[in-house]
């Protein structure tokens, strides 16, 4: 079994959808385009990730899971340092597939938000209803985002993109901040998004590796999950490309640690009903 941890959908218009810039992505994603893709690749199922940063848009899906077999979980959005976010948060838990939220913190400056007393006072109350939260950031936020885990030591947390580094770039701040947060052993890792961080086109799979053994040598395949980042991820890699070069990245483990990657871990600490 495979489950795809990260992937999105939207009908696209300029206003909701700003941050992109590329024409590969100015389109409708919508299920009825992912469903071949993962048929093709071998994937069972997939954990919707919100993009937009609106709470019609954790209800958009959570109606596309309703209707879609295949999406096993939906990670959305609501307004965390809000003084409704309880009430807020108590419409949505009891869905079956609701089971994470998000806040691109990565377009945050600084560490008022991600430190502020308000957006705490909100992921605190995250563990009293069982919901992980997706953390979101740029390699730089690292210093910042190991303070605001230590806050919550009974927090799921699971890193996206693995905190997305500069690709190619200085590995080593990056990897020194990841190996201390990856010492907190509430925090997954998704194994998703890095080949977008490229800044040109003429990548290679070499180029990854040093990344992948990074996350593998401080996470261990018992927190680390596979993601396609679908659509996004099509500005460097096919559905099925980016699988294949995960895949092959963890055919040296065993049978049971490449189940952990591919789906056990997402299962798991997301809660699925598979």
């Amino acid at each position: 079994m495979i489950i795809d941890a990260h992937q999105h959908f939207w009908n696209y218009n300029p206003k909701e959808y700003e941050w992109i810039s590329d024409d590969i992505l100015r389109k409708d994603f919508l299920p009825i385009n992912l469903k071949p893709v993962i048929k093709e690749a071998g994937v069972e199922g997939t954990i919707a990730v919100q993009a937009r940063q609106s709470i019609s848009e954790t209800n958009y899906l959570l109606q596309i899971s309703e209707t879609n077999e295949f999406v096993k979980g939906v990670v959305g959005w609501l307004p965390i340092m809000s003084i409704n976010f309880i009430s807020l948060l108590e419409t949505v838990v009891n869905h079956d597939k609701f089971v994470a939220l998000r806040h691109v913190i990565q377009d945050e400056s600084g560490s008022e938000f991600i430190l502020s007393k308000e957006f705490n006072k909100g992921i605190e109350s995250l563990k009293y209803f069982g919901i992980t939260y997706d953390i979101l950031i740029y390699e730089h936020q690292l210093s910042d985002t190991i303070l605001f885990v230590d806050r919550h030591p009974n927090q799921i947390f699971i890193l996206n993109h693995i905190a997305k580094p500069k690709m190619c770039g200085n590995i080593n701040i990056w990897a020194k901040n990841l190996a201390e947060l990856a010492e907190r052993d509430n925090v997954y890792c998704k194994l998703s998004g890095m080949v977008t961080e490229f800044n040109h086109n003429n990548w290679t799979i070499k180029q990854l590796n040093p990344y992948f053994e990074t996350c593998l040598n401080v996470f261990g395949t018992n927190r680390l999950m596979f993601g396609s980042d679908w659509p996004v991820c099509l500005l460097k890699v096919s559905y099925k490309e980016w699988l294949e070069i995960v895949r092959e990245f963890i055919s040296k483990l065993s049978s049971d640690e490449q189940s952990c990657i591919l789906h056990k871990n997402a299962t798991n600490v997301y809660n699925l009903k598979i």
